[in-house]
């Protein structure tokens, strides 16, 4: 009687374990910018530098100017990020950026890691900061081999698949980016929009940029995966 006690409890404590790592994890609460910190140079020597990043009537803002990181204070590894964002006012440049590790690791500013690009128009296309990706079709998206680089001056920019799955200006976008190991897929208001592999990296800090414009989040939701699937036309569920 004793072991099939111990047999149901090792179940549910299974199932628990399960349910708890399938959670969705909300990366904002609406309020302040616990469990994040910024990190914007030009607050280092200019004492009247304001943070760029500020909670405004429940929406997390990246006013754009003075250039620079809202970082997440934790790591994070295979895991799927809902985000809901707009430009509120006029189009812009923005990104978020996954596997975020060493601080100011390209131009002084930006940290090492792939960057998903949300400027207006290029929603999707990846940036390599001193990591690498592949796409299929490379030289179509990334241009001549022989200019291919992680550092400043090459060739960093890799194309979406595809354009105009952005909504107007004023309308709040959906972005999901899904990391697998060292893989990376994006979907823009639900058209897949860009897929990558064999990244040099496959954990690290989430960031955000202020990058010039001024961009609103409502929503920044993780949730771990735990299973894999290879249908490449949605996200895990």
């Amino acid at each position: 009687m004793r072991s099939h006690i111990i047999a149901a409890l090792l179940v549910v404590s299974s199932f628990s374990c399960k349910s708890q790592q399938n959670k969705s994890i909300s990366l904002f609460n609406g309020k302040d910018l616990s469990s994040w910190h910024a990190d914007v140079p030009e607050m280092d020597t200019n004492a009247s530098a304001k943070n760029p990043f500020i909670v405004r009537n429940g929406v997390l803002v990246s006013m754009g100017k003075p250039g620079g990181h809202l970082i997440t204070d934790s790591v994070y590894q295979n895991y799927r990020l809902n985000v809901e964002y707009r430009f509120a006012n006029k189009p812009g440049n923005c990104g978020v950026l996954v596997y975020a590790s060493t601080p100011r690791a390209l131009y002084k500013m930006f940290p090492k890691s792939i960057e998903v690009q949300m400027e207006h128009t290029n929603a999707g296309d990846f940036w390599c900061i001193v990591e690498d990706i592949k796409v299929p079709d490379m030289e179509k998206r990334r241009g001549p081999k022989e200019n291919w680089g992680i550092t400043e001056g090459k060739e960093r920019r890799i194309l979406n698949l595809t354009d105009g799955s952005e909504k107007p200006v004023g309308e709040w976008n959906i972005m999901t980016i899904e990391c697998v190991g060292d893989s990376i897929k994006v979907w823009v208001n639900k058209d897949l929009v860009n897929f990558g592999y064999d990244c040099t990296a496959n954990k690290g800090q989430i960031a955000i940029q202020a990058e010039g414009s001024e961009v609103e989040f409502r929503k920044l939701e993780l949730r771990p995966i735990t299973r894999l699937t290879n249908d490449n036309s949605k996200p895990l569920q």
